[in-house]
C-alpha cells in the first residue's frame, strides 16, 4: 500500500530531527518508555538505581496535577539509597540547558480510555516533554489541538501518566506550524506560529521550524526558561516568539554592555509576562545588584504585584509607602515593584538618604513599564543623577517620536532620546497578523456621513466643534439615544461591555444623569457606571488628544484631588448608585474606600457586570479586560492617546469577539490615520481597520453562492454522500455564520441586504447543528470520524447547550449573586435538574454540591476545578460501591464500563456475570442478577458519565 502523507512528513521529520543531534529510540508503549527513562536518568547523572531505587523515582514521578509536575520536574530530586546513603538527583538541568540528553520517538502507544497512537515524541533525559501532532496538508490546524485535547482526556494520565511531563505542544500539516503550552483550559487562540527576530514566521516544519525551534539547545532553553509557571491559575504560559527576542535582546544588553535601550510592543500583546520574564532572569545574572520595575500608578504597582506573584509565587513583596521601598532598596530584595512616585520620593527626600546613597555605585536594572507616560519629567533625570551605575529599559506600545511629543518644561522628548535604541519591535500590524489582538471597526456616526445610513443622526460634528455646541443638552440626548437602541447589537446582546469615554467631568456628569433619567423612565435597563478623578484643572483645557497624566487613584490622600465641591457631590451620588446595584459600601470619604472602588468597578467589568462605563481619562491606558468589545468615544483624541484608548477593545477572546468596536460621535478620521501612520505605516490602515459594512455584505453573498454549490436546498444536506461532503457542507457553512457576526455588530444591519432570507439561514444551521450532535453521539470503535475534530465554532450560535458545563456556569452565577437573587438562581438550577432528560439523574448530586461544597469556595473561579474534584470523588465512591454490592472484580467491570462507553453496545448478561467474584449465580438466578447488575452498570453510566464529556 502507498504511503500515507502524513507516515511520509512524519518520516522526514524524525530524519531531520537526527541530524539535529536527537537519537533515534524505538519505544513501542508504555514499559519501553519507562525502561528508556531509567537509562536515561542513570547517563545524565552519572549513577545507577537499582530496581527499589528506581521505583522510588517513579514514585516522585507520579504525583500530582500537570501543573505540580512542571515544578516537580523543575526541582532537585532526593531519594534515600537501599543502603541508607541519601542520593541527589535531577530531572533537568535548568542552569545549563544544552547539557541534557535528547531522543526522539514516534507512534508510542498509550492506552487509557481508549488506545491513543501518538505521532512524534522528545525525549529530554527519558521523560517526554514535547509531543509533535501531524496532520496531512489542507487539514486545518485546529483539527490536530483538538486532537491533542482529546490525548489530554483520554490517555495522557494513564498508568504512570508520564506524558503528564509535556511541556509543549507543536502541531503542524506541514505548511503551517504552531506551538503552545500544556495547558489544558486554553482555546486554540492560544496556539503560536514561531518567527524569527524581525518576526517573520517560519511556518513550514521541515523547512526553518524544526532546524529553528526544535533545535535541541533551543527547545531546551524554552523549557527551562521561557515556559511561566502560572501560580493563580495553575497553569504553563510559554512566551511568544517577540516576548522571547525582547528578553533575550535585554539580557545580551545588560550581560555585554551598559546602553540603556526600549521595547516597542502593541498595546495588547503581553508586556507584564515579557517584563516578568525580563525582570526574573536579569535578577539572578551574577552582576546584577536589584532590578526595579516601575508604574507610573498606585493601581498599576497593584495589578503588576499581582501579576507578577501570579508567575511566581510570593517573587514581589508590595511596598505601601515610601519608607518600605527604602528597606527593600537595603535589605537582600533582588526584584521590587514601585510607582514611579514612591521612588522620587526615596532619592530627593533627606530621611531616606542615609540608606539610599550606600547603592549609588550598585549595578541596578531599571525597568519603566508604558514608559511613554511616566518618563518626561524631572524624576527621569533625578534617577540618572543620584544613581551612578544604572541601566535603564523602557517597555512600551507607542512610543513618543518627533510627531507626538508633547512639549514639558524639560522640551519636547521622544522614547530614544531617553532610553536610547529600540531594541525589539512588534507593532500593530505584527499582532493583528499573528491574531494576538483584533482589528477595529470604526464607525462615524454624525452629519458628515456621506450616504444614507443608520448612523447619520443629526449630530452636529464637524467645523462647529465649539464647546456650547458639543455640550449642548440636545446634542448628549440624541448621542445617549443612539447608544441606547444600538448598545445590544454592539455588545451581542450584552455578552460583552463598553466604556463610553468622554471630553470631561462636567460632560461625563450631563451624560450619567441623561442615562439615569432615562433609566427611570423605562427607557433601558444598563447597568451605567462611572469614576473620574482630575488634577486641579477639571477641564481638559487644551483638549489636545494626549491622556493627560492622572493623579488617577495615585499616592497617598491626593487621590481626591482638587475635585470641585460639585464634581464630588456628583461622584458620590454616582458611587452611591453603584453601592445600591451591587450591595458595596464605596464612597470618596476616605482615599482607601475610593481606590477600592476603583478595583472593584475594574472587577465588575471584567465579570460583565457594568454595560457602560462612563470615564474622562481613568481606564483608558493600562486596563485590560477580554470581555470588553465596544468604545463610544466623545472626545478628541490623538496618536498614543487614541491608540492606547481603542485598544481597550480589542483583546483576543473567543470566535464570537470578531473586532473592537469604536463609535465615535466626532469626526477622528483623520487623526485615527494619522496615529495609525505613526505607529506602523500608511498602508497598515487596511490591515488594522474593518472594511465597510458593504464588503462583508458582498462576502456573506459570495460565500452564500459557496454554500449553495454544495447544498443546492436545506434538505439536501440530508442527502450528503460521504464525511468528506459533510466536512464541506460544515466549513462552507462556517464561514457564512462567521461574517453574519462581523455583520451583526453593523449599526447599518438588516437581513435584506443580503442574498440570503433570515429563515433560510436559520434553517440551514438547523441542520448543521444536526451533524454536530450526529458527530458527538457517534462514537464507533472501528472508525475515528474525520470530522470529530472539527471545531463547529458554536460560540458563534446562541444557544445554550443543557450540560454539566451550563451547570457549572449557573454555578458560578449563584456564588457571584448578591444576596437577594440567591433563591431565584437556585430555583433555575433545580427547575432545569427536573426538566432535562439527561441531568434529572444527577440532580441529587449537584444538590449535594450546592449545600456542602458551594459555601466553603472563596472564589468563583474556584468552582469548576472544585466541581470536578467532587464529580471524580462521588464517581470513584459509587463505583467501590457497586462492585462491594455485588461482589465485582474492580478491574473487570472498569474495562466493560469502558467498551460500553466506546463501542456503545451494551454488555450481554454472560458477559455481566463474569464480572461476578467467588460464588457464580444458580441457573434460575441468573436472568435477575445478570439484568441487576446491568442496571446499575448503565445507570452509573448515565449519573457520572453522559453528558459530562466536555468538563
Amino acid at each position: 500500500m502507498a504511503k500515507q502523507p502524513e507516515q511520509i512528513l512524519e518520516e522526514q521529520l524524525v530524519a531531520q530531527l537526527q541530524r539535529l543531534g536527537y537519537g533515534l529510540v524505538q519505544l513501542k508503549d508504555e514499559k519501553d518508555l519507562v525502561g528508556n527513562l531509567k537509562q536515561q536518568l542513570e547517563k545524565h547523572n552519572n549513577i545507577q538505581f537499582s530496581k527499589a531505587e528506581f521505583e522510588k523515582v517513579l514514585n516522585i514521578l507520579s504525583k500530582g496535577s500537570v501543573f505540580e509536575k512542571a515544578k516537580t520536574l523543575r526541582e532537585k530530586q532526593h531519594i534515600v539509597r537501599d543502603n541508607g546513603d541519601n542520593l541527589y538527583f535531577e530531572f533537568i538541568n535548568s542552569e545549563h540547558w544544552c547539557q541534557n540528553q535528547f531522543q526522539v520517538t514516534h507512534q508510542i502507544t498509550v492506552e487509557g480510555t481508549y488506545k491513543n497512537r501518538y505521532d512524534v515524541t522528545l525525549l529530554v533525559n527519558g521523560l517526554p516533554l514535547v509531543q509533535i501532532e501531524l496532520k496531512r496538508r489542507g487539514l486545518e490546524l485546529k483539527e490536530a489541538f483538538n486532537q491533542i485535547n482529546r490525548y489530554q482526556r483520554h490517555s495522557f494520565g494513564a498508568h504512570s501518566a508520564l506524558f503528564q511531563y509535556l511541556q509543549i505542544f507543536v502541531i503542524s500539516n506541514g505548511v503551517n506550524t504552531k506551538y503552545y503550552a500544556n495547558n489544558r483550559h486554553q482555546s486554540f487562540k492560544q496556539t503560536f506560529y514561531w518567527t524569527d527576530n524581525e518576526n517573520k514566521r517560519l511556518t513550514n516544519i521541515l523547512n526553518g521550524f524544526t532546524s529553528e525551534f526544535l533545535e535541541p539547545c533551543h527547545i531546551s532553553k524554552m523549557i527551562c526558561k521561557y515556559i511561566v509557571l502560572n501560580e493563580t491559575n495553575k497553569i504553563l504560559m510559554v512566551l511568544r516568539p517577540y516576548q522571547f527576542y525582547a528578553v533575550e535582546a535585554l539580557i545580551d544588553r545588560v550581560k555585554n554592555s551598559n546602553k540603556n535601550g526600549y521595547i516597542w510592543h502593541t498595546t495588547g500583546s503581553g508586556k507584564t509576562l515579557t517584563s516578568f520574564k525580563a525582570s526574573q532572569i536579569l535578577m539572578n545574572l551574577p552582576q546584577v545588584k536589584k532590578v526595579v520595575f516601575v508604574v507610573d500608578r498606585k493601581d498599576l504597582d497593584y495589578q503588576t504585584n499581582k501579576e507578577f506573584n501570579s508567575f511566581s509565587k510570593g517573587c514581589i513583596d508590595g511596598t505601601d509607602n515610601t519608607k518600605q521601598l527604602v528597606q527593600q532598596f537595603s535589605d537582600d530584595t533582588k526584584l521590587i515593584v514601585t510607582t514611579i512616585q514612591k521612588l522620587n520620593t526615596a532619592i530627593s527626600k533627606k530621611q531616606y538618604l542615609s540608606k539610599m546613597e550606600k547603592l549609588q555605585d550598585e549595578r541596578i536594572v531599571f525597568i519603566f513599564d508604558e514608559c511613554h507616560r511616566s518618563q518626561f519629567g524631572e524624576t527621569h533625570n533625578r534617577i540618572k543623577a543620584f544613581f551612578n551605575n544604572i541601566q535603564l529599559f523602557g517597555f512600551t506600545g507607542t512610543p513618543i517620536f518627533a510627531d507626538n511629543a508633547v512639549k514639558n518644561e524639560l522640551g519636547k522628548r521622544t522614547t530614544t532620546e531617553l532610553f536610547g535604541e529600540c531594541l525589539h519591535k512588534y507593532v500593530i500590524t505584527d499582532a493583528i497578523k499573528d491574531e494576538n489582538v483584533l482589528k477595529f471597526s470604526v464607525e462615524y456616526v454624525g452629519r458628515y456621513k456621506r450616504k444614507e445610513t443608520a448612523t447619520e443622526i443629526d449630530i452636529e460634528v464637524e467645523d462647529i466643534d465649539t464647546k456650547e455646541l458639543m455640550e449642548s443638552p440636545k446634542r448628549l440626548e440624541k448621542i445617549t439615544d443612539y447608544i441606547i437602541a444600538n448598545h445590544n447589537r454592539k455588545t451581542h446582546n450584552r455578552d460583552f461591555t463598553a466604556m463610553f469615554c468622554v471630553s470631561s467631568v462636567e460632560t461625563l456628569i450631563k451624560y450619567y444623569d441623561i442615562f439615569q433619567r432615562k433609566k427611570e423612565e423605562g427607557k433601558h435597563n444598563l447597568r451605567i457606571a462611572s469614576i473620574f478623578s482630575y488634577a486641579t484643572n477639571e477641564d481638559d483645557a487644551d483638549a489636545n488628544g494626549f491622556l493627560p497624566e492622572e493623579l488617577s487613584v495615585v499616592e497617598e490622600p491626593r487621590a481626591l484631588y482638587g475635585l470641585q465641591a460639585h464634581s464630588r457631590e456628583k461622584l458620590d451620588e454616582f458611587i452611591g448608585h453603584y453601592n445600591q446595584m451591587f450591595e458595596t459600601k464605596f464612597s470618596t470619604k476616605e482615599s482607601q474606600s475610593f481606590y477600592n472602588y476603583y478595583n472593584d468597578i475594574s472587577k465588575k467589568v471584567k465579570e460583565r457586570k457594568i454595560d457602560i462605563l462612563l470615564v474622562v481619562n481613568m481606564f483608558l491606558t493600562g486596563f485590560d479586560s477580554q470581555t470588553l468589545n465596544t468604545m463610544y468615544v466623545d472626545k478628541n483624541l490623538k496618536y498614543h492617546g487614541l491608540i492606547q484608548a481603542y485598544s481597550r477593545t480589542n483583546r483576543i477572546l473567543n470566535e464570537q469577539k470578531s473586532q473592537g468596536n469604536i463609535i465615535v460621535f466626532r469626526n477622528l478620521k483623520n487623526a485615527t490615520d494619522q496615529a495609525i501612520t505613526l505607529f506602523s505605516n500608511k498602508e497598515a490602515i487596511e490591515v488594522i481597520i474593518m472594511k465597510p459594512y458593504e464588503d462583508y455584505v458582498k462576502k456573506f453573498n459570495e460565500a452564500f453562492i459557496e454554500l449553495i454549490k454544495i447544498t443546492p436546498t436545506v434538505n439536501s444536506v440530508n442527502d450528503l454522500k460521504s464525511e468528506d461532503d459533510e466536512l464541506e457542507f460544515i466549513k462552507a457553512f462556517r464561514e457564512l455564520m462567521r461574517i453574519k457576526n462581523i455583520l451583526t455588530a453593523f449599526a447599518d444591519f438588516k437581513w435584506e441586504d443580503l442574498a440570503m432570507a433570515e429563515q433560510l439561514f436559520e434553517d440551514y444551521k438547523s441542520k448543521y447543528l444536526d451533524l454536530y450532535d450526529k458527530v458527538k453521539s457517534n462514537h464507533q470503535k472501528e472508525k475515528v470520524s474525520i470530522l470529530e475534530d472539527v471545531d463547529f465554532e458554536l460560540e458563534l450560535i446562541h444557544r445554550d447547550e443543557i450540560n454539566v458545563n451550563y451547570i457549572i456556569q449557573l454555578l458560578i452565577k449563584l456564588k457571584a449573586s448578591v444576596q437577594k437573587d440567591v433563591t431565584k438562581t437556585e430555583k433555575e438550577i433545580f427547575n432545569l435538574l427536573n426538566s432535562d432528560a439527561q441531568l434529572r439523574s444527577k440532580r441529587e448530586l449537584i444538590e449535594k454540591f450546592i449545600q456542602e461544597n458551594l459555601p466553603v469556595l472563596e472564589d468563583t473561579d474556584d468552582i469548576p476545578e472544585a466541581f470536578d474534584k467532587f464529580w471524580n470523588e462521588e464517581q470513584q465512591k459509587a463505583f467501590n460501591q457497586l462492585v462491594k454490592d455485588e461482589n465485582l472484580s474492580a478491574d473487570k467491570t472498569e474495562k466493560i464500563i469502558e467498551d460500553y462507553l466506546f463501542a456503545e453496545r451494551e454488555p450481554l448478561r454472560d458477559e455481566v456475570l463474569e464480572l461476578i467474584e467467588g460464588n457464580k449465580p444458580t441457573v434460575l438466578e441468573r436472568k435477575k442478577v445478570g439484568e441487576r447488575i446491568l442496571s446499575k452498570i448503565l445507570d452509573f453510566v448515565d449519573t457520572f458519565i453522559n453528558g459530562m464529556t466536555h468538563r
